[in-house]
């Protein structure tokens, strides 16, 4: 649905506000707040329905209630003195008075071949409570993309290394990111954290797009949750791409398995943790991606550092290293296209065919690069994203 007010059109379905045909930026609950008023024009929107649409309910402050309505207003260009659009009444509520016009089906629904050019990030709850960021841009049939554990759904939008891949998407789907817990605008992770948390924040992701049946697409650890979720709501997941995934992390392919210990924890140990000038973290970006030039090596150093803190990452890998979903990979029924590196040190390539002979008819796509992470330097990248885009529109 889109709402045109004022000088502003507020779309509901792509998650977009702008003011005079610029867009204008603006947090979660700021949105949800004016939507609300929106399919509420002309009518008068207690405090406890604020609370219950915009808060879900939890205990919020009257500073908090009243800071995210001065944004409000700031958003659509008004004032707490003027209050020509939204007009409060003290101690019973606010209202939009400005008058609406609403639009909605195919009128309201933006070409496929014109995707917006912005993201729109929004929260959802996850089943403990844990607060998980997720952002959606592009058009078209929905496609849920489950990343790795160093993630900032901001920052990367705007890298070089990763916007690519999502504009490419975004051509063909309206592509949903997510934050796992642990990293960039997501809550902190715990030490209690777990892989049954992690399905559930894919799912919460999911369930806030309400998502019947959708194709995933997932790397790394990340490949894991869904293969767990895939396997346990199979009539859920229509396709399944796993690009450099594995179903059992790095402590798990030793004989000594939970008394294994990664290096690149010893590493966030000794210190140097997102510092470009760190002999440890350039050890570790040059045997994750050994083909990017000193420059790109310290563009991306500097990106990791800013999606996560020492601690999450200590706290994630911890978790991760210890997945394994071997005794799922049988039970996943979607068709599935498995991408991976030849070269790749970090989760080689055994790890890739272990998976592509779990899951039944699953399809395997090897590529000859060394890289971990497929960023837009690679030389592979087009032949990837051609293969995964040409597997989803299979679907």
């Amino acid at each position: 649905m889109r709402y045109a007010f004022a000088d502003c059109v507020l779309d509901t379905e792509n998650y977009t506000l702008t003011r005079n045909g610029a867009p204008v930026s603006v947090e979660p609950q700021v949105f949800d707040l004016l939507a609300l008023l929106a399919m509420h024009a002309g009518k008068l929107v207690s405090r406890d329905q604020l609370v219950e649409n915009v808060w879900n309910g939890r205990i919020v402050s009257e500073a908090t209630i009243a800071a995210r309505i001065n944004a409000a207003r700031r958003a659509v260009g008004d004032d707490g003195k003027s209050q020509a659009v939204i007009r409060t009444i003290p101690r019973r509520g606010i209202e939009l008075t400005a008058q609406v016009e609403t639009q909605s089906g195919d009128a309201a629904r933006p070409s496929p071949e014109s995707p917006t050019g912005n993201q729109t990030v929004r929260y959802t709850t996850s089943a403990d409570g844990t607060q998980i960021a997720y952002a959606l841009s592009g058009n078209g049939p929905m496609l849920l993309r489950a990343a790795h554990h160093v993630t900032h759904l901001e920052l990367d939008w705007n890298s070089r290394f990763w916007r690519p891949g999502f504009d490419a998407l975004g051509q063909q789907h309206r592509l949903i990111r997510y934050d796992i817990r642990g990293t960039g605008l997501s809550d902190d992770a715990s030490a209690d954290d777990n892989i049954e948390h992690h399905v559930d924040d894919l799912a919460a992701v999911a369930d806030a797009n309400g998502l019947d049946r959708f194709p995933i697409f997932a790397n790394l650890n990340s490949a894991a949750v869904a293969i767990r979720f895939a396997a346990e709501q199979p009539d859920r997941v229509s396709r399944l791409v796993i690009q450099e995934g594995y179903a059992r992390g790095r402590a798990m392919r030793h004989a000594e398995g939970e008394n294994w210990s990664d290096p690149f924890v010893s590493l966030l140990r000794e210190g140097g943790w997102g510092q470009s000038d760190s002999g440890y973290m350039r050890a570790w970006i040059s045997i994750a991606v050994p083909d990017l030039s000193y420059d790109d090596a310290t563009e991306l150093i500097e990106l990791i550092s800013g999606a996560c803190s020492t601690e999450n990452a200590l706290s994630s890998r911890q978790v991760i290293d210890r997945y394994d979903v071997r005794e799922h990979l049988g039970a996943v029924q979607t068709p599935t296209l498995v991408i991976h590196c030849r070269s790749d040190t970090l989760h080689p390539m055994t790890e890739g065919r272990l998976i592509a002979a779990g899951i039944p008819n699953a399809e395997f796509h090897v590529v000859e690069s060394a890289n971990t992470l497929c960023l837009a330097p690679d030389p592979t990248w087009a032949e990837q994203f051609d293969a995964i885009l040409g597997f989803l529109r299979e679907n």
